[in-house]
């Protein structure tokens, strides 16, 4: 898979990057390495190799999957300049 200058403007336009023709030039050469080490990367055999989370081997810190509402209401609203019944009470705007 290969990126053109097409693509890389269109990405740049997507992600609102403002992208003169030389650096967009430059940017495909880049995105194009890129892409060819990801490609060289699909071709090793990872058949056996467990996931790891780490590079030293250690127990995953689990909690209880718990539902609970929080009851935290009153102490996020404790800040706010005005408040009614654990709502914020924020001035109307009306243009």
């Amino acid at each position: 898979m290969s990126v053109d200058l097409a693509t890389v403007k269109r990405v740049a336009r997507l992600a609102r990057i403002a992208v003169s023709e030389e650096e967009a030039e430059r940017m495909m050469g880049e995105l194009n390495g890129i892409l060819g080490f990801v490609e060289q990367l699909s071709e090793v055999n990872v058949d056996g190799v467990e996931p790891m989370t780490s590079v030293t081997p250690m127990d995953m810190k689990k909690r209880t999957d718990a539902v609970a509402d929080g009851d935290k209401a009153a102490d996020i609203v404790a800040n706010a300049p005005n408040s009614d019944r654990n709502f914020f009470l924020v001035p109307k705007v009306v243009e």
